[in-house]
């Protein structure tokens, strides 16, 4: 907002583009204007049938397709208007050449440099943002972000066309600083600078734009299907910017090489034409003005050429060049053939040091694999400092691999290090031609493991500034994330790992990387255009290199070291209550989680738990929002815990306090119950039938289907053929059975029901707090004050992990 504040007055783009209560009603009745009779005067002008595009997306022949098209929307009239345009550049003179110190609400500091430039849309197969995005962006060796990395300055670095119309559009360079970087941000603006000046002087390179061509139009023609309500969307959309030959394409395939149109763009990433937006909470009370409608603070300096020259001067003399050739774009695009016609995941292969699931793909059809390799480090969690440093861990492989695997993720074969509750996952998808390469340097920077002083030092402050910002979440996922620690055993509060953090040292991690890696077992999952022996050889691979070698860095684990997912067990007939305060005292927010807790896994519970979510989600949202309108987040949904099933009522507002939204949820379950009794039979095989189809409906891409299948595996569920088996169980289902889960399991007062509500108090509700903390109103009849206390007392489902026990040597 404030980027187009500091914009030509009276230029559509200065607007405030989101609308509140002043813009829609106080502003307009002080002028005597009616914001309904605009809105019908726009209306009357505008709606016309010739600005209209549509798109069908159907599996009936093209007749029935255009009867139904003519049914539908023959009534819309054509008044032959021609398109709102808005010509002129909204950024004069006045607006160019200025450097804006602002303050931001979270932790972290933050330069954004945006140029003015010539709408991409117009060259749209030349693609002149594309082609630089991708060089200013790079991450690889002799990048600006590999320079701003080395140098401690930088954690981040976006490049690309930001907001554009056909009229205007900006270039923007978003640049993520470190302490030190903020220290620096005239050298680094200098380096960018000089990074510009070096593809001026090398001139627009045909093999790059070739490269960058090629990877564009692989990744068109072997796209993931989306679903179909975004696919239609994305088409009506291009039908009004390209021609029709290009509606499908859009502009994902450059494919005509004109220097002259780039280097055009390019000339107007000058000096004379910039905007440096630099964010830090170090400007806190140096700022003079504030944007009217966030209440930004901000103030603005005038920089000229000869400054921006003066910075490139005195900035490090570093070896900025171009990127190389890239290795990793794929070349075999061939489908290999599945031995064997497998429609759920095997165990292929099985030891004392991994277990291998493998699932050949036979749908898709497309040169494309997952692999994903599950960490089991019990010694990963064992406290906050654990926690804490196996996080710092995981940050560093990955800033350990940037500039080497990098040029992958531009070919398009992405991958992950992530930290979990249990040790580690790594995580590939993508071209399977090259996939092994990468994964197999993944593994060595594994098990050759060094903590880098300087990186650790950098990586420690991303992860306290982002524990740090962990206070400005939303206060409903403040309450989630209360709801999670309270249900989950063996999990770590933020505030202990926040006070552990400022005293860790990279000694800390070159002592505890061999001990996370000491004991571990290995989960692993191969999917896609990849042949079972090709899988069984990249994890024999990966056993050799950290369980068989001379000196290996893991050792496999003992019977009793298996991690369990454990979800602790509410009491029957109880509901339980945990009041918190508001972690962001200018939040005017309070929220509710109200959680039902009510089975574990399987198939006949499931689906009478997910008809029950199906039937009350719409009168939930209509009676809490709609109706009562207690908040704008307003929702009704299940909930999945390691396999354990309930279902949540999450409602943030600034209109009451958690104990009173409570009260409405149970006010509004009762009011449901008549509503379920009153439900006619066909409404009810209405239900059960839309159910089924969502159940029924085929994954879209390779993606989708691993995601189900790893959840299986991840829970140790392993039901594979869930789905048919719980369309099954809802062709057997009855309105009665669906009524007697009710009173059994939701219904106010069942004698069996288990209630977790979880209350995050915001400014406007704080004197309620501390009456709900000392006297909790009814209808809670436990609360909570100690979660961890709570947590002991309690005892805990059985696991679902586990099953698959290591091999004995």
């Amino acid at each position: 907002m404030l980027h187009k504040h500091l914009s030509l007055e009276g230029h559509p783009y200065r607007k405030f583009s989101t609308g509140n209560w002043d813009t829609l009603e106080v502003h307009p009745k002080a002028k005597g204007v009616d914001t309904r009779h605009e809105l019908i005067k726009f209306y009357e002008a505008n709606y016309s049938a010739n600005l209209m595009h549509l798109a069908i997306y159907a599996k009936d022949d093209l007749d029935k397709v255009q009867g139904l098209v003519e049914s539908k929307f023959q009534e819309i009239r054509n008044i032959d208007r021609t398109s709102l345009r808005f010509p002129g550049d909204p950024c004069s003179s006045e607006y160019l050449q200025i450097l804006v110190r602002t303050v931001p609400i979270k932790q972290g500091h933050k330069l954004k440099i945006v140029w003015p430039i010539t709408p991409e849309i117009h060259h749209y197969q030349e693609g002149p943002c594309r082609y630089l995005g991708h060089l200013i962006g790079h991450e690889a060796e002799g990048s600006l972000f590999y320079i701003l990395k080395t140098l401690g300055w930088a954690t981040g670095l976006s490049a690309g066309e930001g907001d554009w119309s056909l009229e205007f559009s900006f270039f923007k360079v978003v640049i993520e600083l470190t302490d030190a970087g903020h220290e620096h941000a005239q050298d680094i603006i200098g380096l960018l600078f000089k990074y510009i000046s070096l593809l001026q002087q090398c001139g627009v390179c045909d093999w790059i734009f070739d490269e960058l061509s090629a990877v564009c139009e692989t990744k068109f023609h072997y796209q993931d299907k989306i679903p179909p309500s975004d696919y239609v969307v994305n088409i009506a959309s291009n039908m009004q910017l390209y021609p029709p030959k290009d509606w499908l394409v859009g502009s994902s395939l450059p494919s005509k090489f004109s220097p002259s149109i780039i280097q055009k763009v390019l000339d107007e990433l000058s000096s004379n034409n910039v905007r440096i937006f630099w964010e830090s909470k170090k400007f806190e009370g140096h700022t003079d003005m504030a944007e009217p409608w966030y209440g930004t603070a901000y103030s603005i300096e005038k920089i000229t050429g000869s400054i921006i020259q003066e910075w490139m001067l005195s900035a490090p003399n570093e070896d900025l060049h171009l990127p190389v050739p890239n290795v990793f774009i794929p070349t075999d695009l061939s489908i290999k053939n599945a031995q064997e016609k497998v429609n759920n995941p095997i165990v292929l292969r099985k030891s004392p040091y991994s277990v291998l699931w493998y699932k050949p793909d036979t749908v898709f059809l497309t040169p494309k694999a997952y692999v994903k390799i599950d960490f089991h480090c019990p010694h990963a969690s064992d406290s906050p400092e654990a926690e804490v440093l196996c996080d710092i861990f995981t940050r560093l492989l990955m800033d350990y691999l940037n500039e080497y695997a990098y040029y992958a993720q531009v070919a398009g074969l992405y991958y992950g290090i992530n930290h979990t509750d249990s040790g580690f996952q790594v995580t590939l998808i993508g071209y399977n031609h090259k996939l092994r390469i990468l994964l197999e340097t993944i593994i060595a920077k594994i098990a050759q493991f060094k903590v880098r002083p300087d990186r650790f030092s950098v990586i420690k402050e991303m992860v306290i500034k982002d524990y740090q910002n962990f206070k400005f979440q939303q206060p409903y996922q403040q309450a989630m994330y209360y709801c999670a620690l309270i249900l989950q055993d063996r999990t770590w509060p933020w505030t202990e790992a926040l006070e552990v953090l400022p005293h860790l040292e990279a000694d800390d991690l070159v002592k505890f990387a061999p001990v996370i890696l000491s004991r571990t077992f290995l989960e692993c999952y191969a999917a896609g255009n990849i042949e079972r022996n090709e899988a069984e050889a990249m994890i024999q691979n990966i056993e050799d290199i950290l369980f068989k070698d001379s000196n290996p860095p893991c050792q496999p684990l003992f019977p009793s070291q298996l991690l369990a997912n454990r979800i602790v067990k509410l009491e029957r007939g109880t509901s339980y209550f945990y009041p918190a305060e508001g972690l962001n005292p200018s939040d005017e927010n309070s929220a509710l989680v109200h959680y039902i807790q009510v089975h574990r896994d399987d198939f006949l519970m499931n689906v009478k738990l997910q008809l029950f979510a199906l039937i009350a989600k719409q009168p939930a949202f209509h009676q809490l929002r709609s109706v009562e309108q207690l908040g704008y987040i307003t929702v009704l949904m299940q909930r999945n815990d390691s396999g354990i099933r309930g279902v949540q009522v999450i409602i943030q507002s600034t209109a009451k306090g958690p104990a009173k939204l409570d009260s409405r949820v149970e006010a509004f379950l009762k009011m449901f119950e008549s509503k379920l009794y009153e439900l006619t039979d066909d409404e009810f095989k209405g239900y059960v039938n839309t159910l089924i189809d969502v159940k029924l409906e085929k994954y879209k891409n390779l993606r989708e289907e691993c995601r189900f299948y790893w959840q299986e595996i991840s829970n140790g569920t392993l039901k594979f053929n869930r789905k048919e088996s719980e369309v099954a169980a809802l062709r057997q289902l009855t309105k009665q059975d669906l009524i007697d889960f009710f009173n059994e399991n939701i219904k106010v007062g069942a004698p069996r029901k288990k209630t977790l509500s979880i209350g995050v108090y915001g400014n406007p509700h704080s004197s309620e707090y501390a009456v709900d903390k000392s006297e909790p109103a009814e209808p809670y009849s436990v609360k909570i004050d100690d979660i961890y206390s709570f947590r002991r007392s309690k005892s805990l489902y059985g696991s679902f992990k586990g099953s698959l026990l290591p091999v004995k040597l």
